[in-house]
């Protein structure tokens, strides 16, 4: 890749999306297996096993995660589903025994109904709960909900740079595939490329390819620890494997619980100034700043004294040349949080205003 290239993720459902940024470098670590097995001993007893052919083999680390991989298979595959709109196809997570599905926004698309291939293969409809595009995630609800299992979600906050990680969803079709890596980086913040910043992604060496989006990064213990969303890609369209993003399942379990009870999200615990905006420019094309179009009413721009017409460059000191540079910059940030905001009025003067960040749900 040139020294130039942009590096862009772009979401993995049915239907390639336009080319999106990956903000930050993007560090592409292996997830051989024979290095990964050097590790188990530490973590996982190693029995001896009966091979396929009947002969008992001998203990080993190899055999050991192998054995881990299995089960964790076992335990969460059941979880996962496929769900069919009339746009393709994508993936989903039990999320509890009533039958809400976990899956990503840009799965669900437009729709509203959907069809849902179970683990065992049984076919079931669904109607669409709620959907939060800020953290492109969605809940529909099966139908009838007999005979399925609820995923275990684990805490993403625990995770480690390094930590096994396998991926089950339904890439090309292929219901139920399973393709294995490593948690490559944690908080990585990446946009889609369609005005929808994900704050605090899981960056795995896992393949995700179209269909996985909606699907179940899992550990070694079969407990779900994100939600595979992203394939990494260049903006000239060129794909590479073992660099994808997943949601956290601390998000999920922030988010979701609010769709299925109330129908909506009131609480992201993500800041937002309350504004709507654009990228401006300067006459030699250098990008300045986000201009601001519209604000919610009484919301923290607004009470800050911020005015449509005027144009964001920098909060807490942090440039924010561009949309998503100011989205970046507030995702370090969280709800009642003050900051110092630098603005260009529509009359020329520069001058530095405090506001109180908002919450993005109500906001």
């Amino acid at each position: 890749m040139a020294d130039n290239e942009q590096v862009t993720a772009g979401p993995a459902p049915r239907r390639r999306r336009g080319a999106v940024l990956v903000v930050g470098a993007v560090a592409v670590v292996g997830a051989a297996v024979a290095a990964l097995a050097a590790i188990v001993p530490d973590v996982i007893e190693s029995p001896s096993v009966t091979t396929a052919s009947g002969a008992t083999a001998p203990p080993s680390p190899a055999i050991a995660l192998q054995n881990a991989i299995v089960q964790a298979l076992q335990v969460a595959s059941p979880s996962v589903v496929e769900i069919s709109t009339t746009e393709g196809l994508g993936s989903g997570v039990v999320y509890d025994a009533r039958g809400d599905i976990v899956t990503n926004a840009h799965v669900v698309g437009t729709s509203t109904s959907f069809t849902v291939q179970l683990a065992n293969g049984k076919r079931v409809g669904a109607k669409l709960v709620r959907l939060f595009t800020p953290d492109d995630l969605a809940v529909i609800r099966l139908d009838a909900a007999s005979g399925v299992r609820a995923a275990r979600f684990a805490d993403s906050n625990r995770l480690r740079v390094g930590d096994v990680t396998l991926a089950i969803g339904s890439p090309l079709g292929l219901s139920g595939s399973v393709t294995d890596g490593i948690v490559s980086s944690t908080g990585r913040a990446v946009s889609e490329g369609n005005g929808i910043l994900l704050p605090d992604t899981i960056q795995t060496s896992a393949a995700i390819n179209p269909g996985n989006s909606g699907g179940a990064l899992i550990d070694l213990a079969g407990n779900v620890i994100g939600i595979p969303t992203l394939a990494a890609g260049t903006s000239s369209g060129t794909e590479y494997a073992g660099i994808g993003f997943a949601i956290p399942s601390n998000t999920v379990k922030l988010i979701a619980p609010q769709l299925i009870k109330f129908g909506k999200v009131t609480s992201a615990g993500r800041a937002a100034l309350g504004i709507s905006g654009q990228g401006v420019y300067a006459q030699d094309g250098t990008p300045v700043g986000v201009y601001v179009v519209g604000l919610v009413a009484g919301g923290p721009a607004s009470r800050a004294g911020i005015a449509a017409g005027d144009v964001i460059r920098a909060v807490a000191g942090q440039p924010t040349t561009s949309f998503t540079e100011l989205e970046t910059v507030l995702a370090k940030f969280r709800p009642g949080q003050k900051v110092a905001v630098t603005v260009l009025k529509a009359n020329g003067t520069q001058q530095s205003v405090t506001v109180v960040l908002g919450d993005l749900a109500s906001t």
